[in-house]
């Protein structure tokens, strides 16, 4: 029997514009286990980042349900939220603009543990401090620097010893390793798989990167304007994409080995709006097997295979 420790089910965030309702997120149903790591893969604008926010209400979803161990957290306070808010943490993208510039290294990571009042004693606060600097790799001797004295590196390993201080079981990761080198990406992914076999963390791992992705996430979500297109699990998703828009996903991904290289899936053709969408494949401007019935209603999520899901007409042709 499966532990699961987040399930969302048909989450839904609309915004108003002058020209109508933007559909961000439009009908997205999944669900994490505990321990395992969930990655949301898309391009700009489709809605990955939003159902972050969403879960965590940073901001309120539209409609549907989020349940954290069980309980339905949409249907909370604001006040019983803050207090949940222990368990469930974010990592923003830019490491700089998510820590207070006025704040030592040592001030960011002793905040959220005095705020909760986690642990009592300035002396097992600071050895705490500490601990968990260790923990994420961060020398003793940065102890009282400043965000702008350290490079984006070290600048995320505060924000990551800052989210594990409350000591959550699980972590939002937005984009946490887009801002950084490459050299520097590896070693952060390695430092947060360390820390998950430690300390037994659930991760949603957002990003646009797919190489990343299928090293970090066990299984993955493919979104495209708002919408799931294909899930599965990560071996699954690269081994065997079968919506035309994984397919030129995957057909981007940068291969050192030229005899390795596949041909690339170039999209052409105009990105819908998501201002009150049309009942079509949102995907049917660009796709290169677009069909009539594709312009006359919204492919369901199929299972075509044990854990692995598509929405496309294209499955009723084969």
């Amino acid at each position: 029997m499966t532990d699961t420790i987040l399930e969302v089910k048909d989450m839904k965030k609309y915004f108003n514009s002058p020209k109508g309702k933007v559909h961000a997120v439009d009908g997205v149903s999944f669900s994490i286990e505990r321990g395992s790591t969930l990655g949301i893969v898309g391009e700009s604008g489709c809605g990955k980042s939003t159902i972050g926010k969403s879960i965590l209400r940073l901001t309120e979803p539209s409609d549907g349900q989020v349940f954290f161990e069980g309980k339905d957290i949409t249907e909370i306070s604001k006040r019983e939220m803050r207090r949940l808010r222990k368990d469930m943490q974010i990592v923003f993208q830019d490491p700089y603009s998510s820590l207070n510039p006025r704040k030592t290294v040592s001030q960011a990571i002793r905040e959220p543990i005095v705020i909760n009042n986690i642990i009592k004693g300035k002396d097992a606060i600071n050895d705490r401090v500490v601990e968990l600097m260790e923990m994420v790799g961060l020398d003793q001797r940065l102890y009282n620097t400043y965000p702008h004295e350290l490079d984006g590196g070290r600048r995320q390993r505060i924000c990551i010893a800052r989210a594990l201080a409350v000591e959550p079981k699980f972590i939002l990761c937005d984009e946490p390793v887009s801002a950084l080198d490459v050299s520097i990406q590896a070693q952060i992914l390695n430092l947060m798989k360390d820390l998950q076999e430690q300390l037994g963390l659930t991760y949603i791992f957002i990003t646009h990167d797919l190489s990343v992705v299928k090293f970090f996430s066990d299984r993955i979500i493919v979104m495209y304007l708002g919408k799931v297109v294909e899930t599965a699990s990560a071996d699954d998703l690269f081994k065997n994409p079968v919506h035309p828009y994984t397919q030129a996903l995957l057909s981007s991904i940068p291969v050192p080995d030229l005899e390795a290289r596949k041909e690339r899936i170039m999209l052409s053709g105009e990105i819908s709006s998501p201002i009150n969408p049309k009942n079509e494949c949102r995907f049917a401007k660009r796709c290169r097997f677009v069909m009539d019935v594709c312009h006359e209603s919204a492919p369901d999520l199929t299972e075509i295979s044990e854990g692995h899901c598509v929405a496309c007409h294209l499955l009723k042709t084969k």
